[in-house]
C-alpha cells in the first residue's frame, strides 16, 4: 500500500472542508470552469461535489458529512441494512444507506427525475472513467462512511477506477460482510484525528467495522492501525473533556504537517 503523501493529504482535506460552504469556486483549486457537478440531496441542498479538470486524469468525489439535524437524526438509524440489490454481499448502517438512496433533487436542467443520490452520482462519473480518468473518494464524517459503498460498488462495476478513498473522521459502516468483501482496502486511508468521538461510532462492538488503513494524528505523531481499544484507552481522559472539537475540518487540516513531503 502506498503511503499518502502530505500534499495529497493537504488537498483533500482542504476540499472536504471547502465542500460545506454553500459557494465553491473550483477554478481555484486547479479544476476547469466547467469541471464540477453538484449532486443535492432530498431537500434540494449540495452534498457531493464531482471535480475534475481536462489536464488530469484524477476525478475528485467530495462528499459532505452530517450537516443539519436530519443528517444528525440518520446516525441514530443503526441497524444494518442489505445491499444486494447493488450485487453487494454485505450489510451497511441502515441511517448511511438512507443518505445513498435518497431521492437526488436535479441541479441543472439536463438532469433526470427520480434519481437516487448513487445513481446520480454514479450517472456523473461514468462518462468520466469511460474517457479513461480515475476517480478519488474522499468525505468527511458520514460523508466519508457512503464514500467507501459508492466507490467498491463502483469499483465491482468498473474495475480499477478507482485511484484511492480518503476518510475523514468517519465512522464505521458495514457489518463483518463488509469489511470481507471491500474491495478497495489497499487504496483506503482512514484519517482520526486525536481523540475525534465519531470514529467510535456506532458503539455496537462486532457488529459495525472499520476498512482501508487507519492513520490516528496524536499527539504530535502519525500512529498506523492502532487497535480501537488502545486508541480509545490513550485518550480517554482527553475525550472527557473535549469530545467533539477533534471532530472538526479545520482539525484536520491544521494537522497537515504530520505527513512529510515526499
Amino acid at each position: 500500500m502506498k503511503p499518502l503523501k502530505r500534499y495529497q493529504y493537504e488537498r483533500y482535506a482542504v476540499l472536504c472542508s471547502l465542500a460545506y460552504p454553500r459557494i465553491f469556486k473550483q477554478t481555484r483549486y486547479g479544476f476547469d470552469p466547467d469541471g464540477q457537478r453538484v449532486i443535492k440531496n432530498q431537500f434540494g441542498k449540495t452534498m457531493i461535489r464531482v471535480l475534475w479538470s481536462k489536464k488530469r486524469t484524477e476525478v475528485v468525489v467530495v462528499i459532505k458529512g452530517s450537516h443539519n439535524l436530519s443528517d444528525w437524526l440518520l446516525n441514530f438509524f443503526i441497524w444494518p441494512r442489505r445491499c444486494h440489490h447493488l450485487g453487494l454481499r454485505y450489510r451497511i448502517h441502515s441511517g448511511f444507506y438512507h443518505l445513498l438512496f435518497q431521492e437526488s433533487t436535479p441541479s441543472r436542467n439536463q438532469d433526470r427525475l427520480g434519481l437516487s443520490v448513487l445513481e446520480r452520482l454514479e450517472a456523473t462519473v461514468v462518462p468520466l472513467i469511460l474517457q479513461g480518468k480515475r476517480i478519488t473518494v474522499t468525505g468527511h464524517s458520514s460523508g466519508g462512511a457512503i464514500g467507501c459503498v459508492f466507490a467498491d460498488y463502483l469499483e465491482k462495476k468498473y474495475p480499477k477506477c478507482i485511484k484511492r478513498v480518503v476518510t475523514f473522521g468517519q465512522p464505521a459502516i458495514g457489518d463483518w460482510a463488509f469489511k470481507k468483501h471491500y474491495r478497495l482496502g489497499h487504496k483506503t486511508y482512514r484519517i482520526c484525528c486525536d481523540i475525534d468521538i465519531v470514529t467510535f461510532m456506532p458503539p455496537l462492538p462486532f457488529l459495525y467495522w472499520h476498512v482501508g488503513k487507519m492513520l490516528w494524528l496524536y499527539n504530535g505523531r502519525i500512529y498506523e492501525n492502532t487497535p480501537t481499544l488502545i486508541r480509545l484507552a490513550r485518550s480517554i481522559v482527553s475525550w472527557l473533556i473535549r469530545p467533539f472539537s477533534y471532530h472538526l475540518m479545520s482539525k484536520y487540516i491544521r494537522n497537515k504537517d504530520f505527513f512529510d513531503e515526499r
